[in-house]
């Protein structure tokens, strides 16, 4: 009766730790009033020119580019600590390296479902995509990322305040005296934003299709593409096919587009919709909102990698008569 007692009245240190941050961000959001950060479609360039690549042009850091960056570099960091935490004796892993062999294990028995025999040969593109396109996706999640930054001059922006020196901050929207007027180019900002990044991550994905292809396939895999066994034969049919063949090469483009677009409109959707929240109700809307975005990052990283699964299972399966186990 005792022990119930005592874990009746027993409360948690956490959860002063947490109401006591959401009372100073409160706090500090009724100081300033909420603003509109910039919305701009192409990655904002935070660097002087880093160096020039003959024939194409200058190389500038942008802020999409420097958050792809940390991407690779928490992905790094996991590996390592992976790595290590496997190479010892333990016959249990345990934290990151036990979440990480629970997830691993899942999708690779997605994979094997999928692809059956050819599942090892696919995997590393399956999950490495996952991977990368669902810590792209978080990063909205992450407070600061496309808020803090550089101040730049603009026509129509916000009047600024010093907060401490070297520190400033937006306080209210204004119009006029274009030279003390400023918006913020953040220093990083959702890497699946950018379109570049997107139609890079398609790009690749639709590229090693092709490769799995042919080398489980060899040169047979293009008659997929360009079928001429029928067209002195048959000639309708061989026509048909030929016409066909053409529909699959456009269809591998299209994958691209198709690809690039879906995940770069989905994000980029929800981080204006996160914007526009937070400039009318911050802090518990806006909240509310990252929910619905941490859901949004995850299902669209998983059918980014879903269907590059799909897809290069497909391009190891033969043809028609030339099919085969």
């Amino acid at each position: 009766m005792e022990e119930q007692k005592t874990q009746k009245w027993r409360w948690g240190v956490k959860r002063w730790i947490v109401l006591a941050i959401a009372l100073i961000g409160a706090y500090f959001a009724s100081l300033y009033a909420p603003i509109m950060p910039h919305i701009q479609v192409a990655p904002e360039v935070i660097s002087e020119k880093l160096f020039t690549i003959p024939y194409i042009g200058d190389f500038y850091m942008t802020n999409t580019l420097l958050a792809s960056m940390v991407v690779y570099l928490i992905i790094f960091v996991v590996a390592f600590i992976v790595k290590q935490s496997t190479s010892k004796d333990d016959l249990i892993p345990s934290g990151i390296a036990g979440a990480m062999e629970t997830i691993v294990e899942m999708l690779y028995g997605l994979a094997e479902s999928t692809a059956g025999k050819y599942a090892k040969k696919i995997f590393p593109y399956f999950f490495s995509i996952i991977l990368v396109v669902l810590l792209a996706n978080w990063m909205e999640l992450i407070p600061g990322v496309d808020s803090i930054g550089i101040l730049h001059h603009s026509d129509k922006g916000y009047a600024v305040q010093e907060i401490t020196p070297g520190i400033s901050a937006i306080v209210k929207e204004t119009e006029g005296e274009p030279g003390h007027l400023f918006h913020v180019i953040p220093y990083i900002r959702v890497p699946s934003t950018d379109l570049n990044f997107t139609a890079a991550l398609a790009l690749i994905a639709v590229f090693m299709t092709q490769f799995i292809g042919v080398q489980t396939q060899g040169i047979r895999y293009f008659s997929k593409f360009f079928n001429f066994t029928t067209m002195f034969k048959k000639p309708f049919f061989g026509a048909l096919d030929f016409a066909v063949g053409i529909l699959e090469l456009i269809s591998e483009f299209s994958k691209v587009l198709s690809f690039a677009f879906r995940l770069f409109g989905n994000i980029f959707a929800g981080s204006v919709l996160l914007f526009i929240v937070g400039s009318m109700i911050p802090v518990f809307m806006q909240s509310a909102v990252l929910l619905f975005e941490f859901a949004i990052g995850l299902i669209q990283a998983f059918v980014f990698g879903m269907l590059t699964l799909v897809f290069m299972t497909q391009a190891t399966q033969g043809h028609g008569n030339e099919a085969h186990e």
